[in-house]
């Protein structure tokens, strides 16, 4: 740490306050937004830490708050103000602060969101450091001056303390400058209007008028203009005791141009001793499956050999199985076996005349691994795999019956060509049920991470291009299956994070919104009103999404050999696209995202390409009518298909 005097500006007409006094009153106006009007329990964790510091904490909700969630906060905090403004508005601690009125009685004002996860770090050292400093104003952590300014393209972003945190002491905050300064911000509740047009200011307005400003971890000491960002782990090791969330939130192809890196700040706030399981809650319903999956690197890539499993603490497992290719049968069936503990297996299948063979083939192992074996007959192939999961299996669903279920089924596309059809399946089925240690260590992540909800093999993208059009057809039936269970997950924009092929383990609790509801195999037919997107594939690509409502998170594995074969095809394939268009993968996203859907070549698509990019003016004009016109003859496609299907 450098000489924090060395950073205060020349004397000033203004003079400096006195140190916070040992016996001095602090008001803590903290501000709190839940799309859901609930409590997230880092919120509550956050609070108590604060408690032994603070004389007087105000929640400030924007938005709404349930009963149940005022009750756990009141616990937490001393007074509750409850504004009807959703989302980021900084007029929070405008009213708290007027709610709170005559401020002359506190020593110390810190104005303070949700925005972090604490204390990570102990809250007592930075407190009786910045206790000692004759400051009118401080932060947790600041940002350094850029010439031009970021967000505009031009300009001067000044230096600023950063508004997640800011502890004002009485010289500044019983002046007319501030009352000034907080009787005319102007109302703004988009994210950028409260970066540019208050927190990118609030400092210089003050600087600017003699008060004096420090930063408890001022970006001159690390090697970034924005180390709450960028190096958040150096943060950590130097005692600060708040993570910003942004490092898994933000949008990932820019964590990775700066090389941030969230695995490895989530296992650093596990070893400081933070619950980390609250990071996770939280993320998991906040955050796009796929957005997190790549900022905090969430695939594993599992050993043959046992390293983890707790042989102490076994888990209740039903393997349920669909089969309707016999040829599959055994295979499913050997790979069950590797599961470490008895476990009940259910094998559905809609072929009656499978099912005296099934049966027989459960008996001949019934002496190794099974408890209890079942065969039953689904009365349809109407939704596959899915309808005899959730309606042919409901009752093994049942929270609290089983601890983990595993759900696998014979895969075979006749739709796909052989070799696609056969790494499908084999993607699928050996990166959940590999071999017995492969199994055992995946069912440790289950034991390590209570929060832990579904496990399943990454996004297919060999043989089949799923990345980039993930949701095909699908993504407005799902947003409408995930509104109608009252799942408020964020979606994510290009492909989903979802087990496409239909296989996973997961809890069960963390499949109650799909499977505590009331399906039939009649809910399977085709739905007009989505003639392309079948109900089954939708539950499918639903399943992170209905998981993270819950407060559970997913990840996803594979063994040695698929992550060499996936990763190294991925790399080349990158490499490729990145050959024609220059800079770093966030640049050349954004160009072609600029450019648009090109389609499939041609003398339309490349010309509506290339207005968007020189000529946006006239793709505002232009862009509505292509785009009918495009959908209809889409349409006429759609329509042409069919009928020859039909022939």
């Amino acid at each position: 740490m450098t000489d924090e005097s060395a950073q205060l500006p020349a004397p000033s007409p203004v003079a400096p306050p006195a140190p916070f006094a040992q016996d001095g009153r602090r008001l803590v106006v903290y501000v709190v937004y839940d799309r859901r009007g609930e409590l997230d329990p880092f919120v509550e964790h956050a609070l108590r830490g604060l408690r032994e510091y603070s004389s007087h904490i105000l929640a400030v909700v924007n938005g709404s708050l349930s009963d149940e969630a005022r009750t756990r906060l009141a616990a937490v905090s001393d007074d509750i103000l409850v504004r009807s403004n959703r989302g980021y508005d900084i007029w929070a601690h405008k009213e708290g602060m007027a709610h709170v009125g005559d401020l002359s009685g506190f020593d110390e004002v810190i104005l303070a969101n949700d925005t972090w996860f604490g204390p990570v770090r102990p809250f007592g050292p930075v407190f009786d450091r910045m206790d000692a400093t004759r400051v009118h104003l401080w932060g947790m952590t600041d940002h350094a001056e850029q010439i031009p300014n970021p967000f505009t393209g031009d300009g001067r972003l000044p230096w600023h303390l950063q508004s997640f945190w800011l502890a004002a002491r009485p010289e500044l905050f019983l002046s007319a400058d501030w009352e000034a300064y907080w009787r005319d911000l102007p109302a703004m509740d988009r994210y950028e209007d409260a970066v540019l047009l208050h927190e990118t200011i609030f400092t210089e307005h003050f600087t600017s008028r003699g008060y004096t400003a420090l930063a408890a971890y001022p970006c001159a000491d690390y090697p970034t203009d924005h180390p709450a960002l960028f190096n958040a782990d150096l943060l950590l090791a130097d005692g600060c005791p708040l993570l910003k969330r942004r490092p898994f939130f933000h949008y990932p192809p820019f964590l990775d141009r700066h090389a941030v890196i969230g695995r490895e700040l989530i296992r650093a706030v596990e070893e400081y001793g933070y619950p980390v399981e609250l990071v996770w809650q939280n993320l998991a319903r906040n955050v796009p499956p796929r957005t997190l999956n790549a900022d905090a690197g969430m695939l594993e890539v599992l050993p043959e050999v046992d390293v983890a499993y707790d042989e102490a603490r076994p888990q209740r497992i039903a393997a349920i199985v669909n089969v309707v290719h016999e040829a599959m049968a055994d295979e499913l069936l050997d790979r069950i076996g590797y599961l470490p503990d008895p476990v009940d297996v259910f094998v559905t299948t809609p072929v009656a005349g499978l099912v005296d063979g099934l049966r027989e083939r459960l008996a001949a192992r019934e002496g190794a691994r099974y408890a209890n074996a079942d065969v039953r007959l689904v009365p349809t192939r109407r939704g596959r795999h899915m309808s005899a999961f959730l309606i042919g299996c409901a009752d093994v669903l049942v929270p609290g019956r089983y601890d983990l279920i595993v759900k696998i089924h014979s895969k075979r596309s006749r739709s796909k060509p052989y070799n696609v059809s056969r790494y499908f399946a084999r993607h699928q089925i050996e990166n959940l049920l590999s071999s017995p240690g492969y199994v055992r260590n995946l069912l440790a992540l289950f034991q390590r991470e209570q929060g832990l909800g579904v496990v399943f093999p990454p996004t297919m993208h060999i043989g089949l291009p799923m990345l980039g059009s993930g949701w095909s057809s699908y993504r407005k039936r799902v947003e409408a299956l995930l509104s109608g269970l009252g799942v408020r997950v964020p979606i994510d924009e290009v492909s989903p994070l979802a087990p496409m092929g239909g296989m996973w383990i997961a809890r069960p609790e963390a499949m109650r919104l799909l499977t505590e509801h009331s399906w039939s195999y009649g809910d399977y037919r085709t739905d007009p009103t989505y003639p392309e997107a079948r109900l089954a594939a939708a539950q499918e690509r639903s399943i992170a999404y209905i998981a993270g409502e819950g407060g559970y998170h997913c990840r996803t594995v594979l063994n040695a050999e698929h992550a060499a074969i996936s990763h190294t095809a991925l790399e080349f394939g990158l490499d490729q696209l990145s050959s024609t268009t220059p800079g770093y993968p966030i640049e050349q996203i954004q160009f072609l995202h600029r450019a648009g859907w090109m389609s499939h070549g041609g003398a339309v698509p490349l010309t509506m390409m290339y207005l968007r990019m020189n000529h946006p003016r006239v793709v505002r004009v232009v862009d509505p009518l292509y785009r009918t016109a495009r959908g209809s003859v889409l349409w006429a496609k759609s329509v042409l298909s069919r009928l020859r299907g039909r022939r």
